[in-house]
């Protein structure tokens, strides 16, 4: 094969090889197809200053972490004709950890992050009892409406640096926000804009290719898959900016150990067949539910009725694994259905093959209960798992019906 073909190839491998191959480099050693876990803390140098690749400290690099990023660096921001990511990435011990290092590196004190009024609790919690301490302000607006985001952010720029950050879609709301829109708004404000891609996955969405600064994800959600191993992440295209966030990371050390490196780089692998069985399945569920005696409202930007419907089909791959619903009941049908399902496990978090049903009222999102961006009290969130939809449906029927 030519040097020309090798470039072509690369450049022409579409999501799934990525997934499968980036970052796995062939052991040297014994020939494993599956790269070996690293677990060592340390690593002897050549002589000193001069390390073995690179490596010298857990928590500074390891070989398996490494792989980990190089993955997802391919497949929010592509490879270049080389093969090589366009982007840095870099993993953390939880998603919180990523956003910490994030803002951290690349906020200072009196900036104000504008944000959704829908952002997900914990993003809320560690921006507005965490970091505020720090001098970091915030201001909520509604993402889907460019034109008040301008203005948020316009204000804020009066007072200090800005940075904004988007939910799309939302957690748990399911709103869908215009990525190249809001770019161009904080671009033009010289702010940087932060996508938290976890919902939508590089799989069915890539805010990178439409203008974002930097993608976040919660990695225990859809990239690990298997409610098995907790984990954050940065990608950062720019270099200067991620080498900012790597030495927050060094120096304040939420890094994740090499075995939830290896479990999250062991999920991303299936991730494309993962979420179109969930996207699927997601969407018979929405369906079903549209109509039903006691259910108010479905959210779920694959029915056509959803406002941001138009947008996701455009900026989006597929619609996702995630619905929300509201029960005419309120607070208490939305516990009861919550609380009777089989398949539906009641739990916190998402993503996994399993269904999981959430209260986020008084569980997610507890921490912004009293403020606007409190849930509704009569809405539970479902992550549609990759089981048979029949079987989820017939699970969801016997809840309901039971209202």
């Amino acid at each position: 094969m030519s040097e020309n073909t090798q470039k072509d190839s690369a450049r022409e491998q579409g999501f799934g090889t990525r997934a499968v191959h980036a970052g796995q480099h062939l052991d040297e050693v014994f020939g494993a197809v599956v790269p070996p876990v690293h677990l060592s803390s340390t690593y002897a140098p050549v002589k000193i200053g001069q390390l073995r690749r690179g490596y010298d400290y857990g928590r500074g690099t390891n070989p398996t972490r490494d792989a980990l990023q190089e993955q997802l660096a391919a497949l929010e921001a592509g490879v270049d004709e080389h093969g090589a990511p366009q982007a840095t990435a870099l993993t953390f011990a939880s998603g919180l950890a990523a956003e910490t290092a994030l803002i951290m590196g690349a906020a200072e004190p009196g900036t104000t992050i504008v944000m959704g009024n829908d952002v997900y609790g914990g993003s809320y919690r560690l921006i507005t009892k965490v970091l505020a301490k720090w001098g970091v302000k915030h201001a909520v607006v509604d993402m889907g409406d460019a034109a008040t985001v301008a203005a948020a952010v316009d204000a804020a720029k009066a007072e200090g640096p800005v940075l904004v950050w988007l939910e799309t879609p939302s957690n748990p709301m399911m709103k869908v926000s215009d990525i190249g829109a809001i770019a161009d708004v904080a671009h033009a404000a010289g702010a940087l804009l932060v996508v938290d891609n976890t919902f939508a996955t590089p799989y069915l969405q890539t805010p990178l290719a439409l203008g974002a600064d930097v993608v976040v994800h919660s990695t225990t959600k859809y990239i690990g898959g298997h409610s098995d191993v907790i984990g954050g992440a940065l990608v950062i295209p720019d270099a200067e900016l991620a080498e900012r966030v790597k030495f927050q990371q060094f120096a304040a050390g939420a890094v994740n150990g090499p075995w939830d490196a290896y479990l999250t780089t062991r999920g991303l692998k299936t991730l494309g067949v993962r979420m179109d069985r969930h996207a699927a399945n997601a969407q018979a569920v929405a369906e079903w539910l549209e109509g039903r005696p006691g259910v108010e409202r479905v959210l779920y930007p694959g029915l056509a009725d959803h406002p941001g419907h138009e947008l996701a089909a455009r900026q989006m791959r597929g619609f996702g694994g995630m619905v929300s619903v509201q029960f005419t009941g309120g607070a208490a049908a939305a516990k009861q259905v919550a609380e009777s399902t089989r398949l539906f496990q009641l739990a916190e978090s998402l993503g996994g093959i399993e269904s999981l049903m959430n209260y986020p009222a008084e569980m997610t999102h507890a921490s912004v209960a009293g403020t606007e961006l409190a849930v509704p009290d009569n809405l539970v969130r479902l992550s549609v798992g990759i089981e048979d939809a029949a079987d989820l449906i017939d699970d969801l029927d016997r809840a309901i019906s039971a209202l």
